[in-house]
């Protein structure tokens, strides 16, 4: 398929797994870039917005499902990669924030993709689990025990490898909680105060667009510094966070596209990472905990919400 052979011959679909509301600014941002590179929709190719309302798997996968038919081209988001895994095994896919897309069985090597997906990388060092907790433990003195929040419908079981590696290496304990919606929230944070956790990580981004609100007022009154991986959980009310910017992934990926279109195969495309990891704090959460943030901690943050 060539791209001049017809106007509107290139149909992408677009899959973010949260509300409008939310996913607005990752639709902006890839269509943005894909306009940079010359690629208006309407125009030469022809962009297919979804929104699945939230990060259920089954609803994710339907839609992806229904969407294959009508398109040249698909880009994931977050945990919608694993239905498009699942569902899209014939179409190129561009996935948006994947966390260890090798160990996740998404691609073969970062390299070498070899298969129909490439992608921009959110997590792939298991460092930088290590960097969270130490931050943690900059802000707690003598800090033991952490509580790790999980949703049991995201795949976590890489991140959890790689976290207690982190843990065992800085002498602290993880206390892993799994929840199910968001009426299990309360059980789960009453179960953090039961096993005298100290403070709070919380994994993954789709939970945290989902409930980030929610998770970060359950952990100012458990009185838990909460750790997150994206900053909307800081923005949310949540103490810190550490890593790449969420919406800044959509400049590469369109890049990816654009390689694609012009008849590249995503099995040879390198998957690629983010070089630069964000550091965002919430004063105000912290003087609601009573705390007192080194100064070497905030003289590192990109920005300190008040």
């Amino acid at each position: 398929m060539s791209l001049l052979s017809s106007p509107a011959s290139w149909r992408i679909g677009h899959v973010i797994p949260t509300t409008p509301e939310w996913g607005e600014g990752g639709r902006q941002a890839l269509e943005q870039r894909l306009a940079d590179l010359g690629y208006v929709s309407g125009r030469n190719i022809v962009l297919l917005h979804r929104f699945t309302g939230g990060p259920q798997l089954d609803k994710i996968n339907e839609l992806i499902i229904s969407l294959v038919p009508q398109i040249d081209i698909l880009a994931v988001w977050g945990i919608a990669i694993y239905a498009a895994k699942k569902s899209a095994a014939g179409v190129p896919t561009v996935f948006i924030s994947a966390g260890y897309p090798v160990e996740e069985g998404l691609v073969q090597s970062l390299a070498h993709p070899g298969g129909n997906m490439t992608g921009i990388i959110a997590e792939a060092a298991t460092e930088t689990n290590g960097k969270r907790l130490q931050i943690l433990k900059e802000i707690v003195p003598g800090l033991q025990r952490v509580a790790v929040l999980r949703a049991a419908y995201e795949p976590t079981v890489v991140w959890m490898t790689s976290l207690e590696l982190a843990a065992r290496q800085l002498g602290v304990t993880l206390v892993p909680v799994e929840f199910a919606s968001a009426g299990d929230l309360e059980t789960a944070f009453a179960e953090m105060k039961k096993s005298e956790a100290e403070a709070l990580i919380v994994l993954g981004g789709a939970v945290v667009i989902a409930f980030g609100k929610q998770i970060a007022d359950l952990a100012i009154r458990a009185r838990l510094p909460s750790c997150y991986y994206i900053k909307d959980g800081v923005i949310a009310g949540g103490l810190v966070s550490y890593g790449p910017d969420r919406l800044a992934m959509a400049r590469p990926a369109a890049a990816l596209i654009d390689k694609i279109i012009k008849g590249a195969s995503p099995a040879d495309i390198p998957c690629e990472q983010p070089t630069v990891y964000q550091l965002y704090i919430n004063s105000k959460t912290a003087r609601l905990l009573n705390l007192t943030l080194p100064p070497t901690l905030l003289a590192l943050a990109d920005e300190v919400i008040e």
